[in-house]
């Protein structure tokens, strides 16, 4: 069974004017004086145009098949835009198709182009039945019509693509209407495209395709100690990339019978006498993720302890749609508990579902048919509320999703990396692998997306790609090469299809005099911006915090807990371009009397006294301890490097601390709970030969005198 067929488990990507030659057509059994049409050119004398303009609105149509209650399929529209079929031929609910297979002689479609230009070629697309095209008519910006291409009779054609360079094309194009003879050529008729170009060079359609694509791309089976005779799909790599967890059918080990699915998990282990490391021998992860029905983990949180899972598990034992999470302690994993998203019922007759989560935690893309749904399946978002609770699904839009299905979405470490499964994007199967990033802070703009490429996709179903942190390797299934039914193979990612680098930051959070752990709240964000970008909740059962954040800036860290004062770290990755793993002890003062308080956020610039960005921050902070402790009096001391005079340093050491003061006291808080010191350079807690470590010692210190 193929894996195609479990798209209610889990889970977790075109064309262009280059490179795939299309073969030549034969001309039309007659056309009129004044038109040419496919040129008959060999493959080699082909170039890439990219200057088509492709059709944006439809002006009127004959017919249109019917498909989706509610989507998009065969509709008019559907022959707007680049084609969504070719260079493949074959029917597709992405193309327009006339509402009777074997139609009218006058089956019609009108559409319109956004900038008027001179055709000098125009462009129609058919991928089934090419060859019932009987007519092209142009008009011009003052509707005249210009039949640009007659036949007085109907044959199939070879090539799927009609190109006609009209001898005239003096005027402007606005609108093309083509004319089929549906009855013609037995059986289904579609148009993928039209468009029109200004190039007398014949028109080539292709693949998306990276152009840093290798040729060759080696897919390694993970070997029996993960693979079986039966059926391993769904993997979902954990964040450090130690742990991979999959759904295994067909084994009799499963908690249900044999044919249902069940939750495994191996681990990778170093490898003994300089050997390279393996996967250990796969486990079947137990209760209560695994029952007697079908389980799946569809995503892995950045902690490595929070999975999310399919279904909902009711309390008799039953399962039914929707999503859960189980988070794993010292005892086990948790019984799971529904992540109640708004309206995730607003479903057509599908109920299938795909999803992964956002590394940040704080949104689920999903995979699914709603009622505003293109096709079979598209893309959405939700995204988290404040009660933990998840918003109603907004979709990712028309650049991503298609009137065919996408699915098995995974989004990478870095937060903008789309890996997602489409039928709907020309590919080489009937479901590729795209990628597509993310352009802004929306989840709605989103790059045009890429085929991964021959070398990766198959001629079958491929999907379920997912990616550790490191962004080194990528775990899919596949058939090809596998040891029985579908099995976990890995491959190297090239650098086109690559994540951006992040790094995984994790570390205990530590009681500052008793050096022992303490539950925390974990925030980052980046340095000089007040909007917390992820935030984790410390438990020291765990032993750690983990939080995954994109390189090339500097981040804020922030632990925070009732009692304690804030701590906050900086996290300098702004010169980092791979990936990195920084382990990062945070240390909370607690608040009591003789408690001294580091304010490593309020800097300065060398020989400054002005407060660098992002000091109010820090100082807030503590504005808000001495209004929740309104006897509280503190004092603040100032610390330079050792560059320079003494007395210089003195005197700057006393603005600091007097610009520190003027601060809380602009703040409402009483001059008289706050006294002052100035060190100068006396007291360095760090050497002072670097910059790096002399901006340690340029810092600012609360002592807390009363509470």
């Amino acid at each position: 069974m193929h894996s195609q067929r479990f798209l209610f488990l889990i889970s977790l990507l075109l064309i262009s004017f280059g490179g795939f030659a299309q073969p030549t057509g034969g001309r039309p059994a007659s056309i009129s004086p004044t038109d040419q049409t496919n040129r008959g050119l060999a493959d080699s004398q082909r170039r890439t145009v990219g200057s088509v303009q492709w059709a944006s609105r439809v002006v009127g149509v004959s017919s249109e098949k019917k498909g989706e209650t509610y989507g998009e399929q065969y509709k008019a529209s559907q022959a707007l835009g680049r084609p969504s079929k070719l260079p493949e031929t074959g029917e597709s609910p992405c193309a327009w198709a006339p509402l009777y297979a074997d139609g009218t002689a006058d089956e019609w479609i009108q559409v319109g182009f956004a900038k008027p230009m001179r055709a000098r070629q125009v462009i129609v697309a058919e991928n089934v039945n090419p060859g019932a095209i009987v007519k092209v008519i142009i008009i011009d910006e003052k509707g005249v019509e210009h039949a640009v291409y007659e036949a007085t009779s109907t044959q199939p054609r070879p090539d799927p693509l009609l190109r006609i360079f009209p001898k005239d094309s003096a005027f402007l194009c606005q609108q093309i209407k083509v004319v089929i003879n549906g009855a013609a050529l037995k059986g289904l008729n579609q148009i993928d495209a039209i468009g029109i170009s200004e190039e007398t060079q014949p028109v080539s359609v292709s693949i998306i395709v990276s152009k840093e694509t290798p040729k060759e791309i080696k897919k390694e089976n993970l070997g029996k100690t993960v693979n079986s005779t039966g059926q391993e799909v769904a993997p979902v790599i954990s964040p450090d990339g130690r742990t991979l967890y999959f759904t295994r059918n067909f084994n009799k080990a499963n908690m249900g019978s044999p044919d249902r699915q069940d939750v495994w998990f191996s681990t990778l282990e170093s490898g003994a006498g300089g050997t390279p490391p393996g996967w250990s021998e796969a486990v079947n992860i137990g209760a209560p993720i695994n029952n007697t029905g079908d389980n799946a983990i569809s995503g892995m949180a950045t902690d490595g302890r929070t999975a999310y899972l399919i279904n909902v598990y009711r309390p008799d034992g039953g399962m039914s749609f929707g999503i859960s999470k189980s988070i794993r302690t010292k005892t086990g994993w948790s019984q799971p508990v529904e992540c109640k998203i708004a309206n995730n019922y607003n479903l057509h007759e599908k109920n299938q579902l795909e999803f992964c989560v956002s590394p940040d935690g704080r949104a689920i893309i999903l995979a699914v048919q709603r009622k505003d749904t293109r096709g079979d399946r598209d893309l959405y978002v939700s995204v988290q509320k404040a009660d933990n609770s998840w918003l109603e699904p907004v979709s990712l839009g028309g650049v991503v999703n298609t009137a065919d299905f996408e699915s098995s979405p995974f989004l990478a470490a870095d937060g903008r990396t789309l890996y997602f499964t489409s039928a709907g994007h020309p590919g080489y199967g009937n479901g590729d692998i795209f990628v597509s990033r993310r352009l802004d802070d929306s989840w709605g703009n989103w790059s045009e997306p890429e085929n991964l490429g021959p070398a990766i996709n198959t001629d079958e179903w491929d999907g379920y790609f997912t990616i550790p942190a490191s962004g080194d390797y990528a775990y899919l299934s596949s058939r090809a090469g596998s040891l029985g039914e579908d099995d976990i193979f890995r491959l190297k990612l090239y650098p086109a299809i690559k994540p951006d680098p992040v790094a995984i930051i994790s570390g205990q959070v530590l009681d500052s005099k008793t050096k022992k752990p303490i539950s925390a709240d974990v925030t980052s964000s980046v340095f000089g911006d007040h909007k917390n970008i992820s935030k984790v909740e410390y438990n020291p059962e765990t032993g750690e915090y983990k939080l995954i954040l994109p390189t090339l800036k500097t981040y804020s860290l922030t632990a925070s807990k009732e009692g304690y004062f804030p701590t906050t770290e900086t996290i300098d990755l702004s010169k980092d371009k791979r990936f990195r793993d920084i382990k990062k002890n945070l240390y909370l003062v607690k608040i009591e009397t003789g408690q001294k308080i580091i304010m490593r956020e309020v800097l300065f610039q060398q020989s400054q006294f002005a407060l660098l960005p992002g000091a109010d921050t820090e100082l807030d902070r503590m504005v808000g301890m001495l209004k929740n402790f309104p006897e509280m009096e503190l004092l603040v001391e100032g610390h330079t490097d050792n560059q320079g005079d003494w007395e210089p340093n003195m005197k700057l050491a006393e603005d600091r601390v007097r610009v520190v003061k003027e601060y809380l006291l602009a703040k409402g808080i009483d001059p008289k709970r706050i006294q002052t010191k100035a060190w100068g350079p006396s007291k360095p807690i760090a050497s002072n030969e670097t910059e790096e470590k002399r901006k340690l010692n340029r810092r600012v210190e609360f002592t807390i005198l009363k509470l």
